[in-house]
């Protein structure tokens, strides 16, 4: 897997794609995809963004097939909209990524549904999204769900006593539950697939650390974070590099069912995609039972299908 990058991915024609958000790593991986001939919805909730990123992606690649897709991950009806649309737009999605995100939010802040909102965002939203979209799917031909993680999985935990930090806030404590319980849902939808049969395979990524604007739109451009983005900015790889785990993940033949991956160096913070051992937290297959179970109470969403009897953890 020798400096993989965009050059290496298998021609995507005749396979759609959803990919959420659509700056930084959404706008990478989105113009990767239509550059190797895929069909690709690019969502988000801001359609002036989203027209711009369409234009940004046609001017490189002329001819390309993109469009917008308007779909907030801070609100459940949005998403199901959403969903809804595309469902009579195709009648499959080969390849699905759960990228977009926020990060770091200095003050606790609510979701439309009630949500905190960088739990609400990550992870919950692509919860429902997956779910809606399973359908589409499971009638593609070898479909991929690839969710991103982030290095910050590594110190997280699943507070199932405070779930949603209503009572205690630490930005990026709740950041990094976010983002493990991505890295968890996608080990346990790669998990119940397998039993069910349905086919789809489902996967993990994350960019290392990256040049994108979640630390502008998070902790902001004057906190710690901010400071280091701005003036430390050599130890940030450009967007395109961190999109290459996710790109990896999605198209390579190679990449495994129940995978993941993220950058070969410097402690998986920046580098070329290779395999990388998952926070031990993400191998607990009782909390990720618990986190499924506990997902679709909270956004009503139906996954018609039973938890396997046994259980291999992913390594």
């Amino acid at each position: 897997m020798s400096k993989w990058t965009f050059r290496n991915i298998p021609s995507q024609r005749g396979r759609s794609a959803v990919v959420t958000g659509t700056g930084g790593l959404g706008f990478e991986t989105a113009l990767a995809l239509a550059g190797a001939g895929g069909s690709v919805v690019i969502a988000g909730r801001n359609p002036d963004k989203g027209a711009k990123a369409v234009e940004a992606i046609r001017e490189t690649v002329p001819g390309a097939q993109v469009r917008f897709g308007k779909a907030d991950f801070a609100n459940l009806a949005s998403i199901a909209e959403f969903a809804a649309q595309l469902v009579q737009e195709q009648d499959s999605v080969e390849l699905l990524v759960n990228n977009a995100g926020v990060m770091r939010t200095p003050e606790r802040r609510e979701t439309s549904d009630g949500f905190e909102l960088q739990l609400g965002t990550n992870y919950l939203g692509h919860f429902a999204l997956t779910a809606h979209l399973l359908p589409l799917l499971k009638r593609a031909k070898k479909p991929r769900v690839v969710t991103l993680g982030s290095v910050a999985a590594r110190w997280g935990a699943i507070n199932f006593d405070d779930l949603q930090a209503e009572r205690g806030y630490k930005p990026m404590q709740v950041y990094s539950q976010s983002k493990l319980a991505c890295i968890m849902f996608a080990f346990e939808l790669s998990r119940r697939s397998e039993a069910a049969g349905w086919g789809v395979q489902s996967l993990a990524a994350h960019p290392g650390i990256s040049r994108t604007d979640l630390i502008p739109n998070g902790p902001g451009w004057s906190s710690l974070p901010g400071f280091a983005r701005r003036y430390l900015w050599f130890l940030y790889q450009p967007a395109w590099q961190g999109a290459l785990p996710t790109l990896f993940a999605a198209t390579d033949p190679e990449a495994r069912n129940g995978g993941y991956y993220g950058p070969d160096r410097l402690a998986g913070t920046r580098g070329y995609p290779a395999a990388e051992k998952p926070p031990f937290q993400a191998l607990d297959t009782a909390a990720a039972a618990r986190l499924w179970e506990t997902s679709l109470e909270l956004t009503n969403v139906n996954i018609d299908v039973a938890r396997p009897q046994a259980l291999i953890a992913p390594t």
